[in-house]
């Protein structure tokens, strides 16, 4: 079953502009991969070369950071709420 994924402003252009897509998938790694699949080009933006997720790019599972959970092994299921969030510095 689709898991509804909270797409920011900058990764717009790379979903048709839609702020919300649904993508298949048990974990956060399948559903950036589903991501990808779907919309060519974002999974570039969001893993760097080593597969990690950039430093600069936040994934939330329910309000909380996947950093502080499982990383891209945080499982989803059905009713979860993921939200991808670009960093924001301040200076």
């Amino acid at each position: 079953m689709p898991i509804p994924v909270s797409i920011p402003t900058p990764l717009r252009p790379l979903t048709g502009n839609l702020d919300t897509v649904e993508v298949d998938g048990t974990d956060i790694a399948e559903l950036i991969h589903s991501l990808d699949k779907q919309y060519p080009g974002i999974g570039e933006r969001l893993l760097d070369a080593q597969g990690n997720l950039r430093r600069f790019v936040n994934v939330y599972v329910n309000g909380e950071d996947i950093r502080f959970l499982q990383d891209k092994a945080t499982p989803v299921k059905i009713g979860d709420e993921v939200s991808i969030v670009p960093a924001i510095a301040g200076g």
